[in-house]
C-alpha cells in the first residue's frame, strides 16, 4: 500500500502505490501515465482531456509553472556549460558565440518543453495530486468558493 503522507482520511491511506519513475517516463515520452500507451498531448502543449485508450481524466492537471522553470534550469546549465567549454577551446568573437548559442538555446527549450510538461503531469498522476486522486484540490477551493 501507499504511504499515507500524513493524511488521516482512510480512503487516501488505502490508495495503491503508483510507480513514480514509470509515470514520469511515460509522461516524458508523451504517453498516458496510467496505461503507458495512450497519447498524453493533443497539440504541442495541450494535454488531452481524457486518455483515448484507458479513459484516465487529464483535464484537472496543474502543470503550468513548473515545466518552464525546469526547462530554463536544464537548458541554462547545458548552454552555459557549453559556452564556457567553447570559450576555452576556440577563439571566437561574441557574434560567433551568439550565432551558435542563441539558436541552440531556443531549439533546446522548444524541444524539451512538451516532454518536461508530460513528466510533470506523470509526477502529479503518480502522487495523486491535483485531482488525480479523486478528491477536489484545496487550491481550487480557495479560488472558487461555493
Amino acid at each position: 500500500m501507499a504511504t499515507t503522507g500524513g493524511y488521516s482520511n482512510p480512503a487516501i491511506q488505502q490508495r495503491p502505490a503508483r510507480n513514480v519513475w514509470q509515470a514520469i517516463k511515460s509522461g516524458f515520452l508523451g504517453r498516458c501515465p496510467h496505461c503507458d500507451s495512450g497519447r498524453l498531448f493533443g497539440a504541442f502543449m495541450k494535454p488531452v482531456d481524457q486518455c483515448a485508450n484507458c479513459g484516465e481524466e487529464m483535464h484537472h492537471h496543474r502543470s503550468d509553472d513548473l515545466p518552464p522553470y525546469l526547462v530554463i534550469f536544464v537548458v541554462g546549465h547545458i548552454v552555459v556549460g557549453g559556452y564556457l567549454i567553447a570559450e576555452r577551446m576556440v577563439d571566437w568573437n561574441s557574434w560567433q558565440h551568439l550565432s551558435l548559442w542563441a539558436p541552440v538555446t531556443v531549439a533546446m527549450a522548444v524541444l524539451l518543453m512538451q516532454p518536461i510538461k508530460g513528466a510533470v503531469i506523470g509526477l502529479q498522476w503518480a502522487n495523486y495530486m491535483h485531482g488525480f486522486g479523486g478528491e477536489e484540490d484545496d487550491a481550487v477551493e480557495l479560488f472558487h468558493p461555493e
